[in-house]
């Protein structure tokens, strides 16, 4: 459903694009074939919107964004592949995010309540989890995967595999070519680890023996010298006490190419 008040006469919208209830386009923008809008969704002036391409609602999209374009990957040849958008994220000025390649998952997952600031990119197959952050010019490399409450500080730049975890912060212009275990707090170029997200753990309702024991947690694993296997087996004890350390334990076991140090 269409409602023709909200979109700018200026504005130019494939007929086989599907609009929601109280959707806005601004005008100059270009919403193209195979887009889905969801209701209450609003796009700025001069947005480019490809598809396949599915977004919720209540979305904000800003000006001179281009969402759902095709990757630059030279594996792609032009498969149908697509990107998928969860509700109430605010993608600013100049964001680019590209859609999935056939060498994946065919898709760029993005979940809800996300930040993506200005002149940030996604690259292909990129997963974004819930309520993350990435601050202006941060990049991702295709098949990164970002954990939920993430914040990816000002250019930060992430190599393609890597995954951060959840409640994890980056530096400004750290440059991240490993995985990033769970609640920790990195920086530089190459990417060290530094302590936890303390204030971010803080903000979020984790009690102060939470946050004691996931800082013993990193002690753990980044100041005695122990490697993964045997740093997982201590804080499978430490997590009897702490369900939160599941988070950790789960990014260091599923870690494809080892971990920033």
């Amino acid at each position: 459903m269409r409602t023709t008040a909200l979109i700018d006469p200026r504005a130019i919208i494939d007929p086989s694009a599907k609009l929601g209830e109280n959707v806005e386009v601004g005008p100059w923008s270009i919403i193209g074939p195979g887009v889905e809008l969801g209701e209450g969704t609003r796009v700025e002036s001069h947005v480019i919107i490809k598809g396949p391409t599915k977004i919720g609602r209540n979305n904000h999209i800003y000006q001179f964004a281009s969402v759902g374009e095709d990757t630059p990957d030279l594996k792609y040849k032009g498969e149908d592949t697509r990107l998928v958008m969860g509700d109430n994220n605010v993608i600013r000025e100049g964001v680019t995010i590209h859609r999935g390649t056939v060498q994946d998952r065919s898709e760029t997952t993005i979940g809800n309540d996300n930040l993506i600031m200005a002149y940030a990119h996604v690259g292909h197959d990129s997963v974004i989890g819930n309520h993350c952050i990435l601050i202006n010019n941060a990049a991702l490399a295709g098949h990164v995967h970002i954990g939920d409450w993430a914040i990816l500080g000002g250019y930060t730049l992430v190599h393609q595999f890597c995954t951060i975890g959840e409640h994890c912060f980056t530096g400004m212009g750290s440059a991240i070519g490993k995985d990033v275990p769970s609640f920790v707090m990195v920086n530089g170029n190459p990417a060290a680890a530094k302590s936890i997200n303390s204030e971010g753990l803080r903000r979020r309702g984790f009690s102060k023996e939470e946050i004691s024991t996931i800082n013993k947690a990193f002690k753990l694993v980044y100041r005695r010298g122990l490697t993964v296997e045997e740093a997982i087996k201590e804080l499978q004890q430490l997590a009897t006490t702490c369900e939160p350390l599941e988070l950790m334990i789960d990014s260091l076991q599923s870690s494809s190419r080892g971990i920033v140090r």
